[in-house]
């Protein structure tokens, strides 16, 4: 995901934005701001599901939960990039949620037997089975919660989970291995 070749200033400007300079924030926006669309596409995708969100406003809505973060002390760009897709996931979910409620008569949307195959629900509840699941797996390994977070909703990589969350290569890969298996087995459950 953060392939690219990196900004020179991009670790300077978040570490000054994490010292409390707001027009670090605002420097650093435009310089990263097509990474952060490709987060948002790749976030998008990977959740296969239809949310009424758009890329755009999925990184615009990440960006006021970014700048609303406070005594963030940022390490480098792979740390703020886990951070934004956590964020898009975040409210990704949340879009996900509210599409669900209102298909259980918050919008009282009224549709023919006809029309009923094309608002299939299966993908967004499987999504936030997943979403159940990676609760679940949290509470009892933190760890292994993040990097699934990082790499399957992130689209980071081994190294760059790596770095963001400052364990070996060797560590994440066992962890990112038995996460999944972990997640699979819930899922087939449910």
């Amino acid at each position: 995901m953060i392939h690219s070749q990196p900004h020179p200033n991009v670790t300077q400007l978040l570490v000054r934005w994490g010292t409390g300079d707001h027009e670090a924030l605002n420097e650093l926006i435009p310089i990263i701001y097509k990474e952060l669309r490709k987060l948002a596409s790749s976030s998008l995708r990977r959740g296969r599901v239809h949310v009424t969100i758009q890329p755009t406003a999925l990184v615009h809505e990440a960006y006021i939960k970014l700048a609303d973060q406070t005594n963030t002390h940022w390490e480098n760009r792979a740390q703020f990039f886990g951070l934004a897709a956590k964020l898009m996931h975040d409210i990704i979910i949340d879009e996900v949620r509210k599409r669900l409620a209102l298909k259980r008569g918050g919008g009282q949307l009224r549709v023919s037997l006809s029309q009923a195959d094309r608002f299939s629900k299966t993908s967004e509840l499987e999504l936030l089975e997943l979403e159940d699941a990676l609760a679940e797996l949290a509470v009892t390994n933190p760890q292994h919660a993040r990097i699934v977070e990082l790499r399957f909703f992130g689209g980071l990589t081994i190294e760059e989970t790596a770095e963001v969350l400052g364990i070996s290569h060797a560590t994440v890969e066992r962890s990112w291995t038995f996460a999944k298996a972990w997640l699979r087995r819930q899922l087939i459950r449910k």
